[in-house]
């Protein structure tokens, strides 16, 4: 078949990095990091996704430090995972994709019984998940993670990486400082959305003394949260152009709160049968088992979800802006771009087909099959994410 050379399949620039098209797999949690540790199934799914045709892979939340980590299965930086980082990096650059990782810290959804202590956060927060209260950061914690930030930003550089991503939303720890719901701090980290920033603000300047002034460094943010009292549409505009102002080189604008929200982003069905069979945390297992439809709220998915507020981030910038959310077809992702967008970032089509982008360049397909069951998030912890029904053969 012959390959169609439409916007979506032309290369785009973020910082000086070139990209050989316009699509970009997300940070979707792969499962694959046993004990925190890079394995070959990690570095084979992204290999995988980079010869199926986007132009970056990026690898999903990478914690940068140890107490970070919802799961064993997560990945934490440190010096001794640098060899098998390269090895990944070195697969998806031998199929001609890009590499990205994201790095962030899970704050007062880590899970105690992982790292061995009470959860961090902005402020003394009970986690529904967990079933624990998470300890409010003293300033010295706040330094020392934003420390943590800027060295694992430097391994990150130095593995072959080719960009990173900073986590600020989904109720991650940044966005828990971010978001009114999560900071009810009194101090200079608290109250004011001024406040509420400088200390995702003061991570993205550290990380970017890091890097370097051209190093591409994207910044996952939330234009909401997904619930009243959490942060406003209104709000994320302002948190937007701070975010430019300290040296992110493009925003990719998502939703949700994973420990209120947690399928906000990922709309569809909520199989929580499964994803209470999958657990292996005891606790959230017995929780799920018995209260899963109620923690777990359904979303009803529609065709670029989140189209008019993100334009409201896209308007209000001028770095590059990452679209994502509800991106099924071909048609899609032409949309998209026409409204001014520079990149797309896509998820479970990739996961449902590797091969998604280059089929849909090929014209074999104008669109994913992937039907939004979600039963893949339950695959998470049943050994690595997968698609339940391709493997089940529908």
């Amino acid at each position: 078949m012959t390959k169609t050379n439409s916007l979506p399949f032309k290369p785009g620039k973020i910082a000086k990095l070139t990209l050989r098209n316009r699509v970009i797999r997300s940070g979707c949690f792969e499962g694959m990091c046993q004990d925190g540790l890079i394995t070959d199934a990690l570095i084979e799914h992204h290999r995988r996704v980079a010869q199926g045709g986007v132009g970056m892979t990026t690898v999903a939340y990478c914690s940068v430090s140890y107490d970070g980590r919802a799961f064993g299965h997560e990945m934490w930086m440190r010096p001794e995972l640098m060899p098998d980082l390269m090895r990944l990096t070195a697969a998806v650059h031998a199929e001609g994709a890009a590499a990205s990782i994201q790095i962030g810290h899970c704050g007062f959804f880590s899970n105690p019984r992982e790292i061995g202590r009470r959860p961090l956060g902005a402020s003394v927060k009970f986690c529904l998940f967990r079933l624990s209260f998470c300890e409010s950061m003293t300033e010295k914690q706040i330094a020392e993670k934003i420390e943590d930030f800027g060295q694992t930003a430097q391994m990150v550089k130095e593995a072959g990486f080719d960009a990173l991503e900073i986590h600020a939303g989904h109720g991650y720890l940044l966005s828990q400082f971010l978001s009114p719901w999560t900071n009810h701090r009194r101090d200079q980290y608290g109250g004011s959305l001024e406040n509420r920033l400088r200390f995702p603000l003061a991570v993205i300047r550290r990380v970017r003394q890091a890097v370097g002034p051209d190093y591409p460094t994207l910044i996952k943010m939330n234009v909401s949260d997904g619930f009243k009292g959490g942060l406003t549409p209104q709000e994320a505009v302002e948190v937007a152009k701070a975010f430019e102002a300290a040296g992110a080189s493009a925003l990719v604008p998502s939703c949700g709160f994973t420990a209120r929200t947690p399928l906000y982003m990922m709309r569809g069905n909520r199989p929580v049968r499964e994803m209470a069979a999958n657990q292996t945390d005891w606790l959230l297992k017995l929780g799920l088992s018995l209260f899963g439809w109620f923690m777990v709220q359904r979303y009803r998915f529609d065709r670029l979800f989140l189209l008019n507020e993100a334009l409201r981030i896209k308007k209000a910038v001028g770095i590059p802006v990452v679209y994502i959310g509800g991106i099924l077809r071909l048609e899609d992702i032409k949309y998209v771009l026409e409204q001014g967008f520079e990149f797309v970032q896509v998820g479970r089509t990739t996961v449902r087909d590797p091969d998604f982008v280059n089929k849909l360049q090929s014209g074999e397909i104008v669109r994913s099959d992937c039907d939004q069951c979600n039963r893949c998030i339950a695959s998470m912890d049943a050994g690595g994410v997968y698609c339940v029904t391709a493997r089940e053969g529908r």
